[in-house]
């Protein structure tokens, strides 16, 4: 499993809640057996990449038989449970998400930056309307059926753009200001603002921090529900990959998170595993010519 940083506290029944603590490492244990988390704290972070050591190719048999579903990426192999249950705990689904991309920094305005802001905003305007999004009808329930989403504009905001790092309430507070003064789209139940940070500028939450401890993360205050993707620049975050792939796997694992979990332990959830992509973190398929991340399927038991 992997650890973040404690959330506002959910009302959820006991047996329900989940997640991880405040300055907890996102690695995962050594121990071979896994834990559930500890009540009152949840997962919702994109990892590091933290690949096993290379293995010989005579290993290969063995560990297939003991790992229901290994990758081999860059000669390492990932290790996804060899089963979890995704459990519905009553809380809001985003049954038809609608994307608002916010590029905050100066960085943005750039020819370079302007190229791959262009780029993502066509992968959202791709995957919301293909496989990866079809894929989650699984987990609708009555009255709340996930179809597809639709990429609803974007802006890049250059005021108050953060030098070096920005923590996660200075994102709300922001967030909840661009709102009020229609900087950005007007907040309704199926808005997911995703925000992408300056090259070089690191995000913290709580005792963690981005390219330390995770890449990526999604989370709500009060009703509004965001995603904050920090340019990807250390190992632990490309994972082995280019820059923009390693954009579209985070943002895409924070996009299938955020539609059936928005707020982080109250839809979809596995007490031991986490979030739909939690499970299958760093594993990847190809949807509409993009990198996009395995996710949990609980009707197919695996990732697909």
């Amino acid at each position: 499993m992997y650890r973040a940083n404690q959330l506002r506290d959910i009302p959820l029944p006991a047996k329900k809640k989940a997640a991880k603590k405040a300055g907890k490492s996102n690695r995962r244990p050594q121990s071979s057996t896994r834990q559930a988390f500890a009540p009152g704290e949840y997962v919702r972070i994109v990892p590091l990449h933290q690949p096993k050591p290379a293995v010989p190719i005579d290993d290969l048999a063995r560990m297939r038989k003991e790992v229901q579903e290994d990758e081999l990426f860059n000669g390492k192999v990932h290790h996804v449970p060899a089963s979890a249950d995704l459990t519905y705990n009553g809380g809001p689904l985003l049954t038809s998400v609608q994307v608002f991309t916010i590029f905050w920094g100066m960085k943005w305005p750039t020819p370079s930056g302007t190229t791959t802001m262009g780029r993502l905003n066509r992968f959202f305007q791709d995957i919301l309307v293909s496989s990866a999004i079809d894929q989650l009808a699984e987990y609708s329930v009555p009255a709340r059926n996930i179809g597809h989403g639709a990429f609803i504009g974007t802006t890049v905001i250059t005021a108050q753009a953060p030098v070096g790092s920005t923590t996660d309430s200075v994102i709300q507070t922001r967030l909840k200001a661009w709102i009020a003064a229609q900087t950005v789209s007007t907040n309704t139940p199926n808005t997911l603002y995703f925000i992408y940070l300056d090259p070089g500028v690191i995000s913290i939450m709580g005792g963690s921090k981005s390219c330390q401890n995770y890449c990526g993360y999604h989370s709500n205050v009060g009703s509004v529900y965001y995603a904050v993707v920090p340019y990807p620049t250390c190992a632990g975050c490309l994972g082995g990959i280019p820059a923009f792939d390693a954009l579209t796997g985070t943002s895409s694992h924070e996009l299938c998170e955020a539609i059936t979990d928005p707020i982080p332990g109250s839809g979809w959830y596995d007490n031991i595993n986490g979030e739909i992509g939690d499970i299958c973190a760093w594993n990847f398929k190809q949807v509409a010519g993009y990198t996009v991340q395995l996710e949990w399927s609980n009707k197919n038991n695996k990732c697909v």
